[in-house]
């Protein structure tokens, strides 16, 4: 696997991107910052119903409105070098699907997908998505790990090309970065134990996010929220003006809020 640490370069991130379509980079969270995570989550998890298909998994629990939910991933998230890779690759963004997963015991693998087929925008395109896989557990063979095709973001084929996937095998505190055109899925569960970890999915702002953060995070709650995390939720401009309210700048409808 291609893995960096907390020190790499944002161009060293880049690079494995454009190459490989991922990359995995260790120590981006404390394990008290994994601790308090989990400690987050428990509640909903406890409360969250098995997934009602088989993408999102029968044996599979998925927290969405996450930030409205929990503040543990509100320094990852905006983590300087996730940031700077995702400055270069995708400009101007915003989150699209920031969600917890929960993979049951039991659980079959997910059918490999495309993050950004979501959007019917013909291939080849520019960059529109990318995914952080943050790990709350180890990611193992047999737990479920992420399988990858590592380099098939240059295909442009509908169909997942030849090839066995390889295992993203992570540890809590690393997280790993990959485009919306990569092929993957999540893992099967073999063991009896469940497997957590949370993506933070951002998207390129001219698109529409898959959840609609404006609504799913009350806007009292958006108003105590640093900056930057208010744009990531949708309160931003794509230049020159997209994204307008009343001919203001969002921000300015949430200030009042």
């Amino acid at each position: 696997m291609i893995r960096f640490d907390s020190h790499a370069s944002v161009d060293d991130v880049v690079a494995a991107l454009d190459d490989h379509g991922y990359a995995v980079i260790d120590g981006m969270m404390t394990p008290a910052q994994v601790t308090a995570a989990r400690r987050e989550l428990a509640p909903f998890l406890d409360e969250t119903p098995l997934g009602r298909n088989s993408f999102e998994g029968h044996r599979t629990r998925r927290v969405y409105a996450l930030f409205a939910k929990v503040r543990a991933f509100d320094e990852p998230a905006t983590h300087p070098l996730i940031l700077g890779a995702l400055d270069r690759v995708l400009g101007e963004y915003q989150f699209s699907a920031p969600v917890a997963i929960d993979i049951g015991p039991g659980e079959a693998a997910q059918v490999l997908h495309r993050d950004d087929s979501v959007y019917p925008i013909s291939r080849p395109h520019q960059t529109l998505v990318v995914n952080t896989m943050w790990p709350l557990d180890e990611f193992t063979p047999e737990n479920g790990a992420t399988r990858l095709l590592p380099g098939s973001h240059r295909d442009n084929g509908e169909q997942p090309p030849a090839g066995e996937p390889m295992l993203a095998t992570l540890s809590p505190g690393s997280v790993m970065l990959y485009l919306g055109s990569l092929w993957h899925g999540g893992g099967a569960n073999r063991t009896d134990r469940a497997r957590l970890g949370v993506i933070v999915e951002y998207v390129a702002s001219w698109l529409r996010p898959q959840e609609t953060h404006l609504l799913a995070v009350p806007p009292d709650v958006a108003a105590t929220l640093p900056e930057r995390l208010q744009e990531l939720l949708g309160y931003n401009i794509y230049p020159p003006f997209l994204g307008y309210v009343d001919g203001r700048h969002p921000r300015r409808a949430l200030e009042r809020t």
